[in-house]
């Protein structure tokens, strides 16, 4: 398998990666415009954006879209995240010219009809009451609003019911004006697509746009934080976030091994001395994400009102432990989950082509699979301890509590068993 990269004399980025063997291919284009690039007044938009581009074009209806992909056997979807937003289709080899012109369409000609602009909407306020309503989904995005405070890394992705309920035609327009260009967009595909048709089909499709100069997005400042509301709800949801790397930063690879021993599976040591030896909660995790330019590593939990004081505390405490017993064994078996779910997950041309698109988008090229492996295995333990060490005592902290959390110790008395 070989990737191979292009670039139109606009800016426009083409990469693909044969899979010999596949029928199949995934195809997409990726927007580096997210959450992230919007103005206060524009918070949502980019979601919207997103919505409004299966709702019809000047060439198809939104009936159109879904049926020249569905018709073929094909699957057609679309994420905003807070740094992209992403069109994508999986399709038989021979229909690919197919998906690729139904998504360069939605993505280059939506028409924005009123009406439709009404429809959807209703549909998003629906989806921001769905999230509302969902616990573990409203903890974390006050965690992120704590964590990153007045600014566009904290806002939700969906936005506030009250912009949502007010953007017009003229405002998702004038996003695309402002995002959609060349420059920020990627062509990315994996599996049995051939990378010269893709070229000459981008080249046509995408070789006229003009370049945009995207405005600089505002870096990024972990401010820490706290939030609780209390409420009646079988279950007390905790969430604890840490400054981390961004994705650019070498210690990204640390971050990812230390939150796997952490709390990343059934045998990470959260796992084991929370549920498993103390009955404390049904579910327990650790991760860590990163953005360009600063990362989290997150810490949740749900649990009962009257156990979460317990658990919260029993957390910093397996934190500052782990800053000093981490062993070569659980480095070991960390690394080995991070590379074979690197590995397994691109047997999927969809996460391949996911992988393609975001790479670029970081490096602009795709670093070899041995190199980001000699990365991973770069870790030692040593570098674990260190950075366990950085996170137990020194890195800045939000705190999120929702539920029977009345009981709950605040972010200064966490801080207090950190320090002590």
């Amino acid at each position: 398998m070989t990737v191979q990269q292009d670039q139109l004399a606009n800016g426009f980025r083409i990469v693909s990666e044969h899979m010999p063997g596949l029928q199949s291919a995934s195809i997409g284009i990726w927007v580096a415009a997210g959450g992230r690039n919007e103005r206060l007044e524009q918070n949502g938009i980019a979601h919207f954006l997103e919505h409004m581009a299966f709702k019809g074009t000047e060439r198809r209806t939104s009936l159109q879209i879904a049926e020249a992909i569905e018709d073929v056997g094909g699957y057609i979807n679309a994420y905003t995240s807070r740094e992209v937003t992403a069109y994508y289709a999986r399709v038989l080899e021979n229909d690919v010219p197919l998906a690729l012109d139904v998504i360069g369409d939605i993505v280059l000609n939506p028409v924005f009809a009123p009406e439709e602009i009404e429809v959807e909407r209703g549909v998003i306020l629906q989806e921001i009451g769905q999230a509302r309503d969902t616990p573990d989904d409203v903890i974390f995005d006050w965690l992120q609003a704590e964590s990153y405070h007045d600014q566009p890394l904290g806002r939700t992705i969906l936005g506030p019911a009250e912009r949502v309920g007010a953007f017009s035609r003229a405002d998702l327009a004038g996003f695309v004006a402002e995002h959609y260009g060349p420059g920020q967009m990627i062509l990315a595909a994996a599996g049995a697509v051939d990378h010269d048709a893709l070229m000459a089909a981008a080249e046509k499709m995408f070789g006229h746009l003009s370049p945009v100069v995207q405005a600089t997005v505002e870096p990024a400042r972990f401010t820490g934080g706290e939030v609780r509301e209390v409420k009646q709800l079988e279950q007390a949801h905790f969430a604890l976030a840490l400054e981390s790397p961004g994705y650019r930063d070498d210690a990204f690879y640390t971050a990812q091994i230390y939150s796997s021993v952490l709390g990343g599976g059934m045998s990470s040591r959260l796992f084991q001395e929370i549920r498993e030896n103390r009955g404390l909660c049904y579910s327990i995790f650790a991760q860590t994400g990163a953005y360009a330019d600063t990362g989290v590593t997150t810490i949740y939990a749900g649990t009962s009102g009257a156990q979460v004081s317990e658990l919260a505390g029993i957390t910093i405490d397996e934190m500052k432990r782990a800053a000093t017993d981490v062993s070569a064994q659980e480095v070991a078996r960390a690394r080995a989950q991070m590379k074979a779910g690197m590995l397994m997950g691109l047997e999927s041309p969809s996460n391949r082509a996911e992988r393609l698109a975001r790479l670029v988008q970081i490096w602009d090229e795709v670093p070899s699979l041995e190199r980001t492996i000699q990365k991973i295995d770069a870790v030692t333990t040593g570098d674990v301890r260190e950075f366990a060490a950085e996170l137990a005592h020194r890195a800045p902290a939000a705190l999120a509590l929702y539920g029977p959390v009345d009981g709950a110790p605040d972010l200064a008395a966490l801080q207090a068993r950190r320090a002590a």
